[in-house]
């Protein structure tokens, strides 16, 4: 299979760039100097109102969301694959711990990591828009260390709803593996996304005694977004989060506030290793300053793990839209996060019904036909893999990092000038199979 690949350029990052700013850009249309992005709007109007209760009227409390079509103007511009980047985007707190020789410290700073991104969010209650079957997403970075990090995501599962995902800085030695699947329940004022999904992220080059990589299975927080009915929108981080390296582990519960007592946003959890042994103590708000204190260290003082206001998000780059394909989640969605830039929640509207329901079209077509849907880019997991699915292609730990920024780049279009190729279109199994058919035969 052959590519036409032309590496990150300043020119293509300024292409790539264009296109991530044309939705915001368009929301100032009105000649005002200051562009307002529509996401971090509440449009709680009057109207607005009356379609909620339009919806809560058909609904008991308990129930799946996933089926109810939502107003647009509670809706971000921007896909849950997209969505799910804003967990990637301080790789220099992932390079720090990939590089701390002491293995509590680097689970520290692992936390330290995947705590960073969850306050990444627009400042209105938001949602993502719910990805359709079949729907993918690609982006890179160039990292100020002068390499490249690579992200491909698809929609593997429409119901129950689940976003396959894949990131990696190959010549760091670091590659993350996702699901993301949000079991949507309406809870009487306040709505739940029940974060089913885990994350593993692994350093391939650190090794056990018996030639494992270091690996960490990180679960999610749930999210909710209160007020519904009445009191004002805003969206809490609930319950557990789970980190587990190879010796330590924690439990991160997220506090939401009480009808009485309490307060917004906190988070408490302690490291432990295997034994039970107390480490640490960690502290904070996910979306202001976490910290950190020594447990065996008697009269030690906070310090501070992470602080969301001090550490600036890296974000990533995308193909310009003309070399999109129609399920890219840009492309796709495109006339819907137009509309929703200039707050035409009419359009919107119309606009999202029309993908809906030709996925509708399409199932029902499936049903007729005896065919089943099969993704393009994950695979179903094999008994005993941490995760449903997986990226298709097996990527040797052993690699040379640029035999691995090849393979990447041969699973899907990633950097501007890419060329989509017939293998593409193959279903994910089918070239899995075919992969390992010919590493059986090279090992041979």
């Amino acid at each position: 299979m052959s590519l036409s690949i032309s590496k990150g350029s300043s020119s293509a990052n300024k292409s790539a760039t264009s296109v991530r700013s044309t939705s915001v850009s368009s929301s100032n249309k009105t000649g005002d100097k200051s562009v307002v992005d529509t996401d971090d709007i509440d449009e709680n109007d009057e109207s607005g109102q009356n379609i909620i209760l339009n919806i809560i009227s058909q609904l008991k409390p308990g129930c799946d969301l996933t089926r109810i079509t939502l107003p647009t103007f509670i809706l971000e511009k921007k896909s849950m694959l997209e969505r799910i980047t804003n967990q990637l985007q301080f790789p220099d707190v992932l390079f720090e711990a990939h590089n701390e020789k002491d293995e509590l410290q680097r689970f520290l700073k692992v936390i330290a990591w995947y705590l960073a991104g969850w306050h990444i969010a627009p400042k209105a209650v938001k949602k993502p828009l719910n990805p359709v079957l079949g729907e993918y997403f690609t982006a890179y970075w160039n990292l100020p260390n002068k390499q490249q990090a690579f992200y491909i995501s698809e929609q593997t599962s429409h119901h129950p709803p689940e976003s396959g995902y894949f990131y990696m800085i190959p010549e760091s030695h670091i590659r993350v593996d996702g699901v993301t699947i949000p079991k949507s329940k309406f809870l009487g004022n306040s709505s739940a996304a029940m974060m089913v999904g885990l994350t593993v992220l692994t350093f391939l080059d650190l090794k056990d005694k018996n030639g494992k990589p270091e690996k960490y299975t990180l679960s999610q927080p749930n999210i909710y977004a209160r007020g519904i009915l009445f009191g004002k929108m805003r969206v809490e981080l609930g319950d557990h989060m789970i980190i587990k390296g190879p010796t330590y582990e924690v439990d991160i519960e997220f506090k939401t506030k009480g009808f009485i007592s309490g307060t917004y946003d906190a988070i408490e959890g302690t490291i432990k290793d295997k034994n039970g042994k107390e480490y640490y103590e960690i502290s904070g708000k996910w979306n202001d300053v976490m910290y950190i204190k020594d447990l065996r260290t008697k009269g030690a003082k906070k310090t501070v793990l992470f602080d969301t206001h001090k550490n600036k998000p890296t974000i990533p780059l995308v193909r310009p839209l003309d070399e999109q394909g129609d399920y890219e989640s840009r492309k796709l969605w495109k006339k819907v996060t137009d509309a929703l830039a200039v707050r035409n929640h009419e359009v919107a509207t119309e606009e999202k019904f029309q993908i809906e329901n030709y996925q509708r079209e399409l199932a029902k077509k499936r049903v007729t036909d005896g065919v089943e849907f099969y993704p393009k880019l994950f695979r179903k997991a094999d008994p005993g893999e941490d995760l449903d699915w997986y990226i298709y292609k097996h990527i040797r730990d052993d690699a040379t990092p640029e035999e691995q920024i090849k393979e990447i780049l041969e699973m899907a279009p990633i950097l501007p000038g890419q060329k989509f190729t017939e293998k593409f279109t193959i279903p994910a199994y089918k070239k899995h199979e075919i992969q390992q058919r010919e590493l059986s035969q090279n090992k041979s």
